[in-house]
């Protein structure tokens, strides 16, 4: 198999693993707290702080990859995230528990980081196939929870959740030899490892600055750094909506099942919508590959927020029955994943391929921020009272972020925004052969 495929295809598992793990959590908590009588709100908030250890834990992973290589961090990751399920199926009181899930979350980052995988694809896939790419890889959340939401209600039903739990745990022990595909070296062309003067990590990018006619030296002077970035405006119009994003994912992930069981409809159609919403997944991470192709970024963001507003505000209107949860999640399958792509292209449009890795990790943070956000208010919200309730107050907030995050992106479409490296007084672009320097939209 080719490299470029076996990089690519390495990377889509290991995000089915991470993202189809995760998504399926939800189905654990009202087992775990039969067993256990931690309440609701005590395992939302130990999985709301793990969101937030991801979050942190993406640029520590980054400059670790970096240091160590991709392979080191991802291997050690699978096998600290079989140790975390196995300390989660054994831990009897609540800190405990909240100490195991954290742990999990953690190596989870480590072992499919978003920043380090596309990172590491980027290296190897050509630059006419990495929108490509980038979708396939978006869609390995997708096809995680297609398989690993019905997969693991099965498993939950005949043999109980602590069976479950260990069964992810293995399924981490035997993706291990997917790290090796991530060795340095490994799937790089060798002219992007000549031009880079080694095979240090930013090898390719210094290609890429020597066949634009420039220095590496130059280049990095041109972009900006994490420092610069924190500064920007754009900065935070960008992470504002991936953190309204993480809100929406985290809330489906962890409390559909339990929305679902307080409609008094069966436990399994959990397992079933989980399965819908994975499918639509992968119909929308890989067909904003294609949109991408003739629209900006930051449209493409816009529309796709309007568009997750419009499917909760109509799922809050209409009878809740089996069809329309299914509807529902068709509809925020479509939009799951679909966010991913335009949301690094744009990234890379305003702040320049030099610092992604560090500054997309950075806005992971602000992802996880809202995922924890998400998880802590959808535990409380199921305890209020009236559950159904405090559910229908969260999903009003859900509709009036959509909105917002719609939003944050009409500066880049309404004012043509060039990248930050573009303004004034940043450094002008090297001219190119023919006099015109590369203009950027984003």
């Amino acid at each position: 198999m080719n490299a470029t495929w076996r990089c690519t295809l390495a990377a889509t598992a290991l995000i089915a693993l991470a993202l189809g793990s995760r998504s399926a959590f939800g189905l654990f908590v009202s087992p775990i707290n039969t067993a256990t009588g931690i309440g609701l709100a005590g395992i939302s908030l130990a999985v709301a702080i793990g969101q937030l250890v991801q979050g942190v834990a993406q640029p520590v992973v980054g400059v670790l990859a970096d240091r160590y290589g991709a392979a080191r961090v991802i291997a050690l990751g699978l096998v600290l995230f079989a140790v975390g399920n196995a300390a989660t199926i054994v831990s009897g009181d609540a800190l405990a528990f909240g100490t195991a899930v954290v742990f999990t979350a953690a190596a989870a980052t480590a072992m499919s980081s978003i920043a380090v995988l596309l990172a590491e694809v980027g290296r190897r896939v050509p630059p006419a196939r990495q929108v490509l790419a980038i979708g396939i890889v978006g869609a390995g959340g997708s096809l995680g929870q297609m398989l690993l939401g019905p997969g693991t209600q099965a498993v939950i039903d005949a043999a109980g959740w602590q069976a479950a739990l260990w069964s992810t745990a293995g399924l981490a022990l035997l993706a291990l030899p997917l790290a090796l595909v991530f060795r340095r070296g490994a799937g790089v062309p060798a002219a992007a490892q000549a031009a880079a003067g080694g095979d240090g990590p930013d090898r390719s990018e210094a290609l890429a600055a020597r066949e634009d006619g420039t220095r590496h030296v130059a280049r990095r002077e041109r972009h900006p750094g994490v420092a610069g970035a924190l500064r920007s405006r754009d900065f935070w119009l960008i992470g504002a909506g991936f953190a309204a994003c993480g809100m929406h994912i985290a809330f489906l992930n962890l409390h559909m099942p339990g929305v679902i069981d307080g409609c008094g409809l069966p436990a399994g159609l959990s397992g079933v919508w989980l399965a819908v919403l994975g499918a639509a997944n992968i119909a929308g991470a890989l067909g904003i590959g294609m949109v991408l192709r003739r629209h900006a970024p930051a449209a493409a963001l816009l529309v796709l927020h309007g568009l997750r507003g419009a499917a909760i505000a109509a799922f809050l209107l209409l009878p809740t029955t089996p069809l329309a949860l299914l509807a529902f999640a068709v509809a925020m399958g479509l939009t799951y994943m679909a966010i991913l792509p335009p949301t690094t292209m744009l990234v890379q449009r305003v702040f320049g391929p030099a610092r992604f890795a560090s500054i997309f990790g950075c806005i992971m943070l602000l992802h996880q921020a809202g995922c924890f956000v998400g998880v802590w208010l959808g535990g409380l919200a199921g305890e209020w009272n009236d559950p159904a309730a405090g559910y229908r107050a969260f999903w009003m907030v859900d509709v009036a972020l959509s909105l917002l995050a719609a939003a944050a992106h009409l500066p880049f479409l309404l004012g043509r925004r060039r990248p930050l490296a573009a303004r004034p007084g940043a450094r002008p672009a090297p001219r190119s052969a023919g006099g015109a320097r590369p203009a950027l939209a984003a």
